[in-house]
C-alpha cells in the first residue's frame, strides 16, 4: 500500500468511489472546480491510498489556519479491514500537525453506522455533545 497526495486528475476516479460508497453525501462542492480549489488551498493535504496500483481509499483534509477538518475518509470494500483507513488518519495528522494544526474535526452523518462505528472506535476522538452544527450557502 501506499499513500500519496490526491491531484485533481484523481476527481473521476474519487467520484465512483464516493457515490459507490454508503454514507457518503456528495454536494456540489464535490464537483470538479471546488475540489480543485479545496486542492490549491490546501495543498498535500487531501490523500489516496493505492494497493497494486488501485484506487484503494481516500481522505480529504484541510485546515482554516486554527482546526484541521477531514472529509471522504472512504476504504474501497475490497481493501477494507486491512488498517487504510487509520494509516490514510495518521498521515493526514501528521500532515496538518507539521502546518501547526493540533485539532481536527470530522463531520459524519447520523445515518452512516458505519463511519460512526469507525469513529467511536479510533482513540483521541470524541463525539461533540456540546455542540450544533448550522450550515448555509451563499446567498440563501
Amino acid at each position: 500500500m501506499s499513500i500519496r497526495s490526491i491531484t485533481p486528475a484523481d476527481h473521476p476516479q474519487l467520484v465512483a468511489l464516493w457515490r459507490r460508497t454508503p454514507g457518503i453525501c456528495l454536494r456540489p462542492e464535490d464537483e470538479l472546480a471546488p475540489f480543485c480549489a479545496y486542492l490549491a488551498r490546501n495543498p498535500g493535504h487531501s490523500l489516496l491510498a493505492e494497493v497494486d496500483g488501485q484506487l484503494a481509499g481516500c481522505l480529504l483534509a484541510g485546515h482554516d489556519g486554527r482546526r484541521g477538518y477531514l472529509q471522504h475518509l472512504v476504504v474501497d470494500r475490497p481493501w477494507r479491514g486491512r488498517g487504510l483507513a487509520r494509516a490514510l488518519l495518521d498521515e493526514a495528522l501528521a500532515r496538518l500537525a507539521a502546518q501547526g494544526i493540533g485539532k481536527s474535526h470530522v463531520f459524519v452523518l447520523r445515518d452512516a453506522p458505519q463511519a460512526l462505528a469507525f469513529w467511536l472506535a479510533q482513540a483521541g476522538w470524541a463525539a461533540r455533545e456540546d455542540i450544533q452544527v448550522f450550515s448555509t450557502r451563499s446567498g440563501a
